[in-house]
């Protein structure tokens, strides 16, 4: 066969990443889901594990709004109005009344004078970093950031890049200096959450740096932040880390409709005279089919109770899930990052041990992600658990009873 040696070359590269404990295997795959009642909330039967039923750490839909009613019913009336898909790109005809309706309501939420929605988030930040970069542009990066930024950043063609420590401030203040007289325009990109470990950025002292050097590039430093974990489940109303931060309006914020808002796809709020530039230049937004009009309708729902009495309950019960279940890592004696944030990491500093309670874990029902070495520096592993706000008291208590009886903490 033509591609034999090909065949045997792509087996090889994936032996060599199962060997070293870095392939991603066999993805659980979802066959039923069975909703909230009582003290339980939603649980998640999985494929060849029978009538055996999992409740999810490790799912963005933070505030649970993928199964909410209000939510569903919108995408259900949306596709049986339009139809199951867009059938165009946005450009020729795929511009649906729902698409613009939200991009109007995005922009109005992040008090920001435009939006327009991508597939993705992903796609956001690759098509929103990549033609803002000229061969005059420093990019400037914290060393923690997503991996769609990083891709991002390697598909761009700047005068040059510069990466910080993370959260360092005093490294983003020596690379803006480092650059003044050598770039036209700089380009400071940081997340708002870093999913990983929970934390976020200092946002305000990220945009004071902005507004300190800003005068010395003759196309302004520029700042983006890629809240896609923040908005909508984090901050006192869902605005996510500008909120939290008190911080004033970042250049460009990308967020998604894929985590707190339970649906899919990605954002980006900007200045109107960006938004029009992005439309224009934007390949992932030009090139590629939109969400469809069910899935717009239905993050336009979420967006509505989010931004509501009831989506203030929601953060409210989400923040303090997340407050009892550090807690009771406390009490356990399992080391986190603590935080308001509904990511809760475990540091348990051990690969073996890291794949013991992950394999614990899914032995008594539950599902999280595992991050040991060689994916995460040698003492740095953990285990990623996400607070949804359809957890119930009851959930958490669960879990760490589980966690408690695995007996890390106390080795710990």
């Amino acid at each position: 066969m033509p591609s034999d040696r090909l065949t045997e070359a792509l087996s090889r590269h994936v032996t060599e990443l199962e060997s070293a404990g870095t392939a991603k295997g066999a993805e659980a795959v979802v066959v039923g889901v069975l909703q909230a009642e009582g003290e339980r909330g939603p649980r998640f039967l999985l494929e060849g594990e029978g009538d055996k039923e999992f409740l999810r750490m490790n799912s963005n839909s933070y505030m649970g709004l993928g199964l909410h009613p209000a939510v569903m019913a919108a995408e259900e009336k949306a596709t049986a109005k339009f139809g199951a898909g867009p059938g165009a790109v946005r450009f020729i005809s795929g511009s649906y009344a729902a698409h613009i309706e939200l991009e109007h309501a995005l922009a109005e939420f992040h008090g920001r004078e435009a939006g327009m929605i991508f597939s993705s988030a992903y796609a956001s930040i690759v098509s929103t970093i990549t033609p803002l970069v000229t061969s005059e542009t420093v990019l400037i990066s914290d060393e923690l950031n997503h991996n769609c930024i990083i891709n991002a950043m390697k598909l761009s063609r700047p005068a040059g890049k510069a990466i910080y420590a993370h959260n360092d401030m005093a490294e983003l203040d020596a690379a803006l200096e480092q650059w003044k007289g050598k770039a036209k325009r700089a380009l400071v990109v940081t997340d708002g959450i870093f999913s990983m470990r929970g934390d976020h950025a200092p946002l305000d002292e990220v945009m004071a740096l902005c507004q300190k050097h800003d005068g010395a590039f003759e196309e302004n430093v520029v700042c983006l932040a890629d809240d896609s974990h923040g908005v909508g489940g984090f901050g006192q109303t869902g605005r996510g880390t500008e909120e939290y931060t008190n911080c004033p309006p970042v250049d460009i914020l990308v967020g998604t409709l894929g985590k707190a808002f339970g649906v899919n796809g990605g954002y980006v709020v900007a200045n109107e005279a960006t938004v029009r530039f992005l439309r224009e230049s934007s390949q992932m937004y030009i090139y590629s089919n939109p969400i469809t009009v069910g899935e717009a309708s239905a993050a336009l729902a979420a967006l509505r109770i989010v931004d509501s009495p009831e989506g203030e309950a929601l953060l409210e019960n989400l923040r303090a899930l997340t407050k009892r279940f550090e807690d009771g890592l406390g009490r356990i004696g399992i080391e986190t990052i603590p935080g308001e944030h509904p990511v809760v990491p475990l540091m348990i500093r051990d690969t073996a041990k890291t794949h013991h309670l992950v394999n614990h874990l899914y032995a008594h029902g539950v599902l999280v992600t595992g991050l040991a070495y060689p994916v995460v520096p040698r003492g740095d592993e953990e285990i990623r658990t996400q607070i949804n706000a359809d957890h119930t008291e009851a959930d958490i208590d669960r879990v760490l009873n589980i966690l408690a009886e695995s007996g890390i903490g106390r080795a710990h």
